[in-house]
């Protein structure tokens, strides 16, 4: 694989410039106009805020490197590639060496706010053009906002806010830091009002729902230690959702199981419109699943990739005998080339296992671009058993515990993972939380959940090479602090 570097710096500055509506890959909503406007000639009908609705979806689409990364920052899986030095930023993350100097970090600081600010400027100009259904738009402007602002504070701890709308030029200078608590209370507004004016039907496939604001604003809560506010929240996507599990846990990661019954929030991929290494995040397909693609393979039903975020034995250990997700979660690359006569060559760290979720299959057509990198897997960012799992935590954790619930719930998810109701948990207090703890672990390996749910919890030691009072958080990439003239301070001990 290629060693590549973004060449554009798209740091603070670049995104807080003159905004471009011009999404990249505008057919994320599949919309094919291509948009270039200032505010003052803009926003003047419905067509120019949807427009400008598609082109604040499209940014999710780079959060592929939120996913890969997180899961490589985690105990589940170690950064594999072609050599210690394929993709340093990921190898630093690995093995949690990383400085304020890592192109990957910067990635996903840039492409975040890049995110904020595209949604921001439909807030900016919400009043500007009246017409029917425009709350809508405007609420799943302000979840799109929560979304990218969510994934920075997980990442950065406390970022800058600017809840009128967007950043412009010198912002950066005069704007601090916001502590977590105000930028969480940001995020609260924006799904709140995103809950009050959204409906469980989305009016497309791939858009936000009452739902998916509902679900993102319990983990939010979560994330918080408001335990209550989560049971709460979580409880009313449960029975007025509508969704539900799906019975064949194989299903829901192949291509006929996108935007399925337990689907809450999917980000859309698609291999029609190409890309390359120079602009990673322009691909309208799933850059993360050629990464983690078998290392020279030659075979049935997969194609080859770069072997990156391998699991780690420890990780396959935590199945339980009959646990069905185990062969769906995780390819044993031996046992399968003996069983299907595959080949394939081995990269940097191999393990013997490989990301089975989001491998890349082989389709009748040939994609566009970079076949490694325009993978068309959707990224299942909200499962419905997710949403149970954290349900169950919030119950369980909350200031008077509700474990009866939080077994129900918990074993709603375990029951589809066996086929029975032959291990269903009976325990509780914190052996509970304990269980709950290992069962988003195998539920949601491999989906980049793992590293965020460890620091919350506590447990952040736990993953090899963590410094509690550090780790926690990452540092602010180098060019930001540069470009702030030191108006905002680097996270501790970086």
């Amino acid at each position: 694989m290629r060693n590549y570097k973004h060449k554009i710096k798209l740091g603070f500055i670049f995104m807080t410039s003159l905004f471009i509506l011009s999404a990249c890959s505008d057919d994320y909503l599949n919309n094919s106009k291509i948009y270039a406007e200032d505010s003052e000639s803009f926003f003047n009908s419905e067509t120019d805020y949807y427009n400008a609705l598609v082109a604040a979806y499209d940014p999710l689409q780079s959060t592929f490197i939120n996913v890969l990364m997180g899961e490589i920052a985690s105990n589940n899986t170690l950064c594999g590639g072609e050599s210690a030095t394929d993709v340093p930023g990921y190898q630093q993350v690995d093995d949690m060496t990383h400085t304020p100097v890592n192109d990957q970090l910067q990635n996903v600081w840039s492409w975040m706010f890049g995110g904020v600010n595209r949604a921001a400027y439909i807030i900016e100009f919400q009043d500007k053009t009246a017409f029917t259904g425009k709350e809508i738009i405007i609420a799943e402007a302000r979840f799109l906002r929560a979304y990218y602002n969510f994934e920075l504070v997980k990442w950065f701890g406390d970022i800058p806010i600017k809840p009128e709308g967007r950043f412009v030029l010198g912002d950066e200078k005069t704007i601090p830091r916001s502590p977590k608590a105000d930028v969480y209370a940001l995020i609260e507004a924006d799904l709140q009002y995103a809950v009050a004016n959204l409906t469980y039907t989305a009016p497309q496939v791939g858009r936000a729902t009452k739902g998916s604001a509902e679900a993102l604003l319990g983990k939010v809560y979560l994330y918080q230690d408001k335990f209550n506010e989560a049971a709460t929240v979580l409880e009313s996507v449960i029975i007025n959702g509508g969704y539900v599990l799906e019975s064949d846990y194989n299903k829901i990661f192949e291509f006929d199981g996108e935007n399925g019954t337990g689907a809450v929030f999917e980000v859309q991929y698609t291999d029609t419109q190409g890309a390359g290494f120079d602009c990673l995040q322009c691909s309208e397909g799933n850059v993360a699943v050629g990464f983690q693609g078998i290392r020279g393979y030659d075979g049935d039903l997969f194609t080859s990739g770069f072997s990156f975020n391998i699991p780690t034995q420890e990780v396959v250990d935590e199945f339980e005998a009959g646990d069905n997700r185990k062969e769906v979660a995780i390819l044993d690359i031996d046992a399968w080339a003996a069983s299907t006569g595959a080949k394939f060559t081995t990269g940097y760290e191999h393990t013997g296992f490989y990301n089975r979720k989001y491998l890349p299959r082989k389709r009748s057509a040939e994609a566009a671009g970079d076949l490694n990198i325009t993978n068309p897997n959707n990224y299942r960012a909200i499962r419905f058993a997710d949403v149970l799992l954290m349900a169950a935590e919030a119950n369980n954790r909350k200031s008077s515990p509700d474990d009866t619930k939080a077994k129900i719930y918990l074993n709603r998810v375990r029951e589809r993972a066996f086929g029975n109701a032959n291990n269903n948990i009976t325990t509780s207090g914190t052996n509970l939380t304990a269980a709950i703890y290992k069962e988003r672990r195998v539920e949601l390996v491999g989906e980049g959940h793992q590293f965020f749910d460890l620091v919350r919890t506590g447990r952040g030691t736990q993953i090899p090479g963590f410094t509690t009072g550090k780790n926690e958080v990452f540092p602010i990439p180098l060019e930001e602090i540069q470009f702030s003239q030191e108006n905002w301070i680097q996270n501790d001990k970086y």
